[in-house]
């Protein structure tokens, strides 16, 4: 076989890896649309609907880990192609569903496939492109999947919901589902893994899982219980309880299922963190914004979806186009604080919309901004989470990555919606009107936010200081790739 038909197979590769990201990435966003109807149409109560969400977010979040170490394990694209029919399977269900029991179900099945899955792309992808140049376009591309799905679900949601019904949100994962794995079995080539003995720790493997799940499902709950409630804090002590546990059993163990050595990594673990904190900006947007646009500007669901549609476009320039000769040219750290800037810029626009705003004037500058920032910044993040990673933990690299998208995202976004709430109702009950008060609650999550912005960029500043010049090395080694150049 040629170089350019070898060359050519692995940017096609990419490209399927990416559209099975993006069903995942899709499927995360696209019910909240269809919410109302699925209430409607099975009966739902205000406080279970909550469930079709959160049955698959305490999946997801909490398997990301283990399913990417399972990965490095025995091999990630037989992991990719487990989840994938998992998660096919589960939506079939989910689509099929008559009750709320079924549906709950089929949905943390879902999450289940969808958490194995896409815990292990990221890794396949820096290891089919171990050229420096190659790899940032790569990341850049899979970036913009993974970062702009959120609002494509949005307006793919509205589309199917008014046009058809809800039932057919989940029936359009069945033939692209089945294609990718078609795909994948062609165009991906099958690594064999470093083998189960190597880190096959069942209790090890229980204290992740167990402490990552409960950790989720208590803050998923905080909206309806509280911080301070006892059962939050009992619930968030014993997660924390078992996640000390299994870091303490990987430091002891012989064949530990997540090497510690990862964490030593100072560009990991701060882009890691970088990570988890400018998460919590975006979902402001996306989420909050949403809720600010259908219940004060009275959008509904496709008005909302075509309202992001810049965001996802300037996004997707800025990850296929520009963020790697920036960053190739740059380095990811000078391109990165540039975008963190944009994103805090953003939030800040954001947080003075009036309850009349004009979408032109009030809402396009920030989401060009945050759009801006976030196609140019989680590219570099991403290939600074992944720089510290040797091929053999490179699946491990990449769940962690998601999981602090993911974890992040969830403590974020509870405590953005906790101090909106808690703002509205003070203001609602000393006399305001609802759209004012609920347009203040959203103002100060959107501040919150910024700040959080402000956090990360000092967290960068020192994380990504440049070092003493090393010998150049390419790919993914125990050193970054960059390091040069950040």
């Amino acid at each position: 076989m040629t170089t350019a038909t070898n060359d050519a197979n692995r940017w096609a590769a990419l490209y399927v890896l990416c559209l099975g990201m993006l069903m995942i990435v899709l499927d995360a966003t696209i019910v909240n649309v269809a919410l109302p109807s699925i209430q409607d149409d099975l009966g739902f109560s205000q406080a279970n609907l909550a469930w079709v969400v959160n049955a698959y977010l305490i999946a997801f979040g909490g398997l990301l880990l283990l399913a990417g170490r399972i990965g490095d394990l025995i091999g990630q694209r037989r992991i990719f192609l487990i989840g994938l029919a998992v998660f096919t399977g589960a939506s079939l269900l989910c689509a099929v569903s008559q009750t709320q029991g079924m549906l709950i179900g089929a949905r943390f099945v879902q999450g289940v496939g969808g958490a194995l899955t896409s815990a292990v792309i990221l890794g396949m992808i820096v290891t089919m492109f171990p050229e420096p140049k190659e790899q940032a376009k790569a990341i850049g591309i899979y970036t913009f999947v993974a970062v702009a799905g959120g609002s494509i679900g949005l307006l793919v949601g509205g589309v199917l919901t008014q046009a058809i019904s809800w039932h057919w949100i989940f029936f359009v994962n069945l033939p692209i589902g089945v294609a990718t794995g078609l795909a994948a079995l062609r165009l991906v080539e099958g690594r064999e893994g470093i083998g189960l003995g190597q880190g096959a720790d069942l209790p090890g493997a229980a204290l992740l899982t167990g402490g990552l799940m409960l950790g989720v499902y208590t803050i998923l709950q905080v909206e309806q219980q509280g911080w301070g409630s006892s059962r939050t804090i009992g619930l968030g002590s014993v997660a924390i309880a078992l996640l000390a546990g299994f870091v303490a059993r990987q430091a002891r163990t012989e064949n530990p299922l997540m090497p510690l050595r990862l964490f030593k990594s100072r560009k990991v673990s701060g882009a890691n963190l970088v990570q988890g904190l400018m998460v919590v900006g975006m979902f402001g947007m996306f989420f909050l914004g949403a809720l600010y646009m259908q219940r004060v500007l009275g959008y509904d669901a496709l008005q909302v979806g075509l309202a992001y549609l810049p965001t996802t476009v300037v996004m997707g320039t800025m990850s296929f186009r520009l963020s790697a000769p920036l960053t190739m040219r740059y380095g990811p750290r000078a391109t990165l604080i540039p975008s963190m800037v944009a994103i805090g810029a953003g939030l800040l626009l954001f947080a003075r919309t009036p309850v009349d705003a004009s979408y032109v004037t009030d809402l396009l500058p920030p989401m060009v901004l945050i759009g801006a920032g976030a196609g140019l910044g989680f590219p570099s993040l991403m290939t600074l989470a992944m720089s510290g990673a040797t091929p053999e933990d490179s699946g491990l690299a990449s769940g962690l990555v998601n999981t602090s998208v993911q974890v992040g995202g969830a403590i974020g976004l509870a405590v953005l919606a906790t101090l909106a709430t808690e703002r509205t109702d003070g203001l609602l009950a000393e006399g305001n009107s609802t759209a004012s008060a609920l347009t203040a609650g959203y103002h100060v999550a959107y501040l919150v936010g910024a700040a959080l912005i402000g956090v990360a960029i000092a967290i960068a500043l020192r994380a990504f200081r440049e070092e003493p010049a090393q010998a150049e090395v390419v790919g993914i080694t125990s050193e970054p790739a960059f390091s040069k150049a950040a």
